[in-house]
């Protein structure tokens, strides 16, 4: 077992190991290391631990010291520098007439050495491209062209899952993708849904891949002849996932469904496509059901003391137990208007408080007040009697309302009809 430290550079999500020297680490802090190329300034991503000796490569670099304000302050004249490289090597290929796509700029620590990234289709001459920037920057030049891969890791962005690019965010490195494991997860083999920004197959193809690999192994082909709890039938479909495959029965008719079984009830007589000659049929295996646990269900305890006390009212209906006036029928609330059993001589006699019954322990309260009787129940005065007779009559006879036009019978007062 050998004390390391893990450290990450910038723009990098991959993790090496160095010597502490002694040095106690903590994750976040930032520490100068020693590289291949000199001096490197460095983030720590996982403080003193030990680790086997296999996993290490040597020669173990060491930590040189504890980063500083003066060693910050180094980097970010660093930065400027590539921002301002960036913007000159562009005018220089433009210059040289270069098919080339310069990606990104890096400055070493020390600032002796700048590396230039950049994708092209083919071979790129650009022997004269380097000796201009070597007599710009006073430096190293370093000229390194990469894959759209490695251009979309350094770029970043979204994928079409609306996460950041998972090559920019935690992978060590690339894994290697084929067609073949879109057909295996029964993907759609359209380019443009199974593809990265990059334009090249999503590496997330990859981290499933096993999982289809093993369901694959339990489960028979499409077109297989398996016999089920229905009968003997040829499989249709298979859905790794779930495990579960659609299989069309010998037995069912021309518009019949598929029926929809699980992979442990089935019994596979021939893997994939071929001819039922000299196979013998089982017997029927029985239907898998699915085990759910018991659903538990919990009385409620009530400790606090029921809303009526009268022992009168145990074996009444809850409805009359609600609201009981003192003669032992129901209370009925009325919602405005003339009541069905007043009259329009006298006032309504207001309706009787119910008792309120007192639970134990509960704070005493005001008695409810009456509420005043509605415009349309105070006491109004007697209409005047008119006299008998023909007055009377007529008045008891409306009369009836003409909205224009001739009458039906004709005029009265003795009016001839026109």
């Amino acid at each position: 077992m050998t004390e390391v430290i893990s450290v990450r550079f910038r723009g990098g999500c991959k993790n090496y190991y160095f010597d502490p020297k002694g040095v106690q680490v903590k994750m976040g802090d930032q520490v100068i290391v020693e590289t291949a190329q000199g001096p490197e300034f460095a983030t720590c991503t996982e403080g003193n631990h030990d680790v086997d000796d296999g996993a290490i490569v040597h020669p173990l670099c060491a930590v040189l010291r504890m980063a500083t304000d003066t060693d910050r302050r180094t980097v970010e004249r660093n930065r400027k520098k590539e921002s301002e490289a960036f913007d000159i090597c562009e005018r220089k290929i433009a210059d040289h007439g270069l098919e080339m796509k310069l990606v990104n700029v890096s400055a070493s620590f020390d600032g002796n050495k700048i590396i230039f990234y950049f994708t092209a289709d083919g071979r790129v001459d650009f022997r004269e491209l380097v000796r201009d920037l070597a007599g710009v920057f006073r430096a190293r030049i370093e000229l390194r062209q990469i894959g759209v891969r490695d251009e979309a890791k350094m770029i970043g962005g979204l994928g079409i899952c609306g996460r950041p690019f998972c090559c920019s965010q935690f992978l060590d490195g690339f894994m290697p993708v084929s067609i073949k494991m879109a057909k295996t997860q029964n993907l759609s083999l359209n380019p443009a849904k199974i593809s990265g920004t990059c334009g090249r197959l999503m590496c997330c193809l990859k981290y499933e891949q096993n999982a289809y690999e093993d369901a694959a192994k339990r489960m028979p082909k499409v077109e297989s002849f398996v016999q089920t709890p229905d009968g003997p039938g040829n499989v249709k479909s298979v859905d790794l996932l779930r495990e579960t495959m659609k299989v069309n029965l010998d037995s069912a008719g021309p518009n019949e469904p598929l029926k929809t079984y699980h992979g442990c009830e089935v019994c596979v007589l021939r893997n994939g496509k071929g001819s039922r000659e000299g196979i013998a049929i089982p017997e029927r295996p029985a239907r898998y059901v699915e085990e759910k646990p018991e659903e538990e269900f919990l009385t409620p305890v009530i400790t606090g003391t029921p809303f009526y006390t009268a022992p009168e009212l145990e074996d009444a209906p809850v409805r009359e137990k609600m609201g009981q006036d003192g003669d032992g029928k129901p209370r009925r609330r009325h919602r405005g208007g003339r009541r069905r059993g007043g009259g329009l001589g006298a006032a309504a006699a207001p309706a009787k408080a119910p008792e309120a019954v007192k639970t134990p322990g509960e704070p005493d309260k005001k008695p409810r007040q009456p509420r005043p009787p509605k415009q349309s129940e105070q006491k109004q005065p007697p209409r005047p009697q008119k006299a008998e007779g023909a007055g009377s009559e007529a008045v008891k006879r409306r009369k009836p309302r003409h909205r224009g036009g001739r009458r039906r019978g004709g005029r009265s007062g003795g009016e001839s009809a026109e």
